[in-house]
């Protein structure tokens, strides 16, 4: 499918990845904390480490040659991620955390808590899905041109 929400699903549409690479931002880098952190199966977890890793979203880095150990560290592209957990985590917690935020972030800067708001590139203002409309891009293939340029909202 020619969108750019389906490519990103593709690397990282599924359950378990979404949550390794959560556990990662958190300091998580070894298969061992992987497992226990999220109950996985051992086949199931090197399947989707498996995965991360050809995608390019995580790299392995060995740690010990005898036995082969390997952590698991955040990429470029991996850390282009943290924006979409926050947003997941930020919905998750409004609409499926009713004792409150499980876990919360702490601006280094200011030392207080806070929360990712989307703003425009280029004004600063802070924007919502009703302050944008789609427009093609350069990628944009024929057929999908007709519903952006209609002025939808993505």
């Amino acid at each position: 499918m020619h969108c750019s929400v389906a490519q990103c699903l593709e690397v990282v549409g599924e359950w378990w990845s979404m949550l390794i690479v959560r556990d990662v931002f958190l300091g998580v880098s070894r298969f061992d904390q992987f497992q226990e952190r999220l109950g996985i199966s051992r086949n199931v977890l090197n399947q989707r480490l498996s995965r991360l890793v050809d995608a390019g979203v995580l790299v392995k880095v060995p740690y010990s040659d005898h036995p082969p150990r390997y952590d698991y560290r955040l990429t470029d592209m991996g850390r282009d991620l943290w924006p979409v957990l926050t947003a997941m985590r930020q919905w998750g917690d409004k609409h499926g955390a009713p004792d409150g935020p499980p876990l919360q972030t702490v601006h280094k800067a200011c030392g207080q808590i806070s929360e990712a708001v989307l703003t425009c590139s280029s004004c600063g203002e802070p924007i919502g899905a009703r302050d944008v409309r789609a427009v093609p891009g350069p990628g944009a293939v024929e057929a999908l041109v007709g519903s952006a340029s209609a002025g939808q909202s993505p």
